[in-house]
């Protein structure tokens, strides 16, 4: 099965790399699209599969497209790249705000899987949901679930609305992450802790907490019972933060996320 990944930026090349220690898809078989000539000259280099620089004829052979570009892109991307595709192609995108039948209209295609990855695919962690049109058999489906889980794990939903969520939640989650690590690091500094040992300590503490959950079948509130001692410190901050409303504070942040994304959808 041949690849044509369109997009020759981090997710692109994230994609290609991935996909070529996984075995999935020999070298020889990929190909990255991409004007850049920088981009397309660090591809070759480092052997990620066929980097390109025009599109052509060879595309109506490939049997799955990757669209790894921003959205504004499509505006010129499109008219050059329809061409050249057969009706029966598959087509994986992750352009956030274009939605399934936009492609399937302006490329003149039925077969699209649109996914939201996220950060951490970069480094075979990632998370993604994915959805797709109807006209997408099942053997394609799971070829493109063994793909996009070679960056980590993936959910397949119905509706494709729920990528809005998945936006919200998964896509965008990382930097809520970042942000409450940034505040227990600045507290740590605060405290006396040098940078290097500021970070191990929350970064560490992260680690050991989520490893702790996907190893056992406690939920969190009886993680924090076992945490917080009547009394305690634990239980000091935890009325801190309860008083100042974070838990309502984070469910409004996701909500607003989640009606941007729509909102984005939409534009």
């Amino acid at each position: 099965m041949s690849i044509l990944i369109i997009g020759g930026g981090n997710m692109g090349k994230t994609y290609a790399q991935s996909f070529i220690n996984s075995k999935l898809i020999a070298r020889e078989e990929l190909f990255i699209y991409d004007k850049d000539k920088l981009k397309i000259d660090l591809i070759n280099q480092f052997q990620l599969g066929l980097g390109i620089q025009e599109l052509g004829e060879f595309v109506k052979n490939i049997d799955t497209i990757i669209l790894a570009v921003k959205p504004q892109d499509t505006k010129n991307l499109f008219p050059e790249l329809k061409p050249f595709l057969r009706p029966d192609q598959l087509f994986l995108t992750i352009m956030a705000g274009v939605k399934i039948a936009d492609i399937q209209s302006q490329l003149g295609i039925e077969k699209v899987v649109r996914a939201m990855p996220n950060l951490p695919a970069q480094i075979g962690m990632g998370m993604t949901v994915f959805c797709s049109s109807d006209k997408v058999p099942k053997k394609d489906l799971t070829y493109i679930q063994n793909l996009l889980e070679t960056t980590g794990h993936s959910i397949i939903v119905e509706k494709e609305d729920m990528l809005n969520g998945a936006t919200a939640i998964s896509g965008s989650g990382p930097a809520y992450v970042f942000y409450f690590l940034d505040a227990m690091i600045n507290s740590a500094l605060e405290m006396g802790f040098s940078p290097s040992e500021a970070h191990l300590l929350v970064e560490q503490t992260f680690l050991g907490s989520v490893n702790l959950i996907k190893r056992n079948n406690l939920n969190c509130n009886q993680w924090i019972e076992k945490v917080a001692s009547r009394g305690g410190t634990t239980e000091a901050a935890l009325k801190v933060f309860d008083q100042n409303k974070v838990k309502e504070g984070i469910k409004k942040g996701l909500e607003t996320a989640l009606n941007r994304a729509r909102e984005l959808n939409e534009e």
